[in-house]
């Protein structure tokens, strides 16, 4: 998965987050929360639960109130989450790193639940191996989870970004650019991913099934104010496993919340299920823990963080890739134990795992 990034606002934009933004909750104890998401496959669960009252059964159920707030723009949702506007916000996880944590907002991954297994690709034009894509012109958003996904295929084929030159181009424009004859390559999501493809000369000749788990797509809260109110981690993972439960079901419930979720990404219920087969979702709590504590989560940030840094991602004072240190359950750390500013915790998922919540 990956959304749009403009060119040269990502690192300015986590720099502009130290200097300017604040995180929403003094160290204090509250009641109300907002958090943001946009449109995404493996989001939609949120805003059906909001609609149809599980989650305001599972924030009932600790006394608090969570509201769930669509946003447009998925940077923008980042940005205002990182500017103290949201409590929380639906983000994949290399954007929870460059954005809110280089941005010295303290961030933690509540909820792991997905990784895309297929919803990102690299497509080529009249051409059937990887391989040609050397010396091509690649449309992409850059600097986004797009531009990660070319990074980690041309490295597959032993070619790197100097062997192609990237142009960019919005998610929003992507489809149209495909069509055009000067364009012979693009790297693309779902569900632009399936529009381009339709063009029978569009091969597509890596995705994101070959990098598994690289790209998470989570649901993050403000680590103080998790700290603080712990209610809203448990009501969240309550409410978002309930729903995962109901929407893996192969039965007539399960098909009507798959096709409201549908309706609500604005798609039909064939649509949304082609991209729910090449999300790996986490809907067993227990596996999501499992995941959120495993070498292979660890191992995938630290590809990530690498990139990041590698792009100047991690803001114009980090002088390596430890600038900002990532945290896992168990105690490990990636980078800068002093500046901690991404958390891996696996808690709320093990709380509903256990049946605790």
């Amino acid at each position: 998965m990956a959304f749009s990034f403009k060119n040269m606002t990502i690192a300015a934009t986590a720099l502009a987050c130290a200097v300017t933004f604040t995180a929403p909750a003094e160290a204090a104890e509250k009641t109300d929360f907002r958090i943001a998401w946009t449109i995404y496959a493996g989001w939609m669960p949120w805003p059906y639960a909001q609609e149809v009252g599980i989650v305001k059964k599972w924030a009932d159920q600790y006394g608090i109130k969570i509201t769930l707030v669509q946003v447009n723009d998925y940077v923008e949702s980042v940005n205002q989450y990182t500017a103290g506007k949201f409590d929380g916000v639906t983000v994949a996880n290399m954007d929870a790193l460059t954005i809110p944590a280089a941005g010295g907002v303290d961030t933690t991954a509540l909820l792991v639940g997905d990784y895309s297994n297929g919803n990102d690709g690299v497509v080529l034009k009249k051409a059937k191996s990887l391989k040609d894509i050397k010396g091509q012109k690649i449309n992409l958003v850059e600097l986004s989870v797009s531009h990660y996904l070319l990074a980690r295929a041309l490295d597959s084929v032993k070619l790197s970004e100097k062997d192609v030159k990237t142009v960019n181009t919005s998610d929003a424009d992507i489809v149209g650019a495909a069509a055009s004859p000067n364009v012979t390559a693009v790297v693309t999501w779902n569900p632009q991913l399936s529009e381009v493809l339709k063009n029978p000369e569009m091969t597509e000749v890596f995705d994101s099934s070959k990098i598994p788990g690289e790209i998470m797509d989570l649901t993050v809260v403000n680590s103080r104010t998790l700290k603080d109110n712990p209610k809203l981690g448990k009501a969240l993972a309550g409410a978002w496993y309930e729903t995962m439960a109901l929407m893996t079901r192969n039965d007539e419930a399960g098909k009507a919340a798959r096709a409201e979720m549908a309706k609500l990404s604005g798609t039909d219920l064939r649509g949304f299920e082609s991209q729910l087969k090449t999300t790996f979702l986490y809907a067993d709590p227990k596996a999501a823990a499992a995941f959120t504590r495993s070498p292979e989560a660890f191992k995938a940030m630290d590809l990530v963080r690498s990139f990041s840094f590698e792009h100047h991602l991690l803001g114009d004072g980090a002088q390596s890739k430890d600038a900002v240190g990532i945290s896992f359950p168990g105690g490990k750390v990636l980078g800068d134990t002093n500046n901690v500013k991404l958390r891996f915790d696996d808690t709320y998922e093990q709380l509903a795992a256990d049946g605790k919540l």
